[in-house]
């Protein structure tokens, strides 16, 4: 798994929550930093259940998608892609979506970073990558 996407769509699905801080709504939740043992905790949920595993390796090849469709400046197609990434995250569990968006706290250089990276990596294994 590509953890700059990860973090680029987590930013992107937080906009909306930021529109809505700014016209006086509750702002968004800061989701603390996923520590290995989350990771490892979410890899197991996922890789245990079938059903949650096509989830995951669909919203992996959206998030393909998105990739190319942001290359390509192509901000309505990745909208609506977000749109989707954000039903299928929620399918996954909320063990995911709070590892998810505690990502964008993690430098993807650093050790720490390729070694949660590495640890997300058997579940691109489960999809065939």
């Amino acid at each position: 798994m590509r953890l700059m996407l990860v973090a680029a769509v987590s930013a992107f699905v937080a906009i909306p929550a930021l529109a809505q801080a700014q016209q006086g709504g509750p702002p968004p939740s800061s989701a603390p930093k996923p520590t290995k043992a989350d990771v490892q905790k979410v890899v197991q949920i996922i890789s245990s259940d079938k059903a949650k595993t096509q989830v995951y390796c669909d919203l992996d090849k959206l998030y393909d998608q998105m990739q190319t469709a942001d290359q390509n400046n192509d901000s309505k197609t990745v909208e609506a892609l977000g749109k989707q990434a954000d039903a299928m995250t929620n399918k996954l569990g909320p063990e995911y979506a709070k590892m998810m968006d505690g990502l964008d706290q993690v430098d993807p250089n650093s050790s720490e970073g390729k070694e949660l990276v590495s640890i997300l990596s058997g579940l691109d294994k489960l999809c065939g990558k």
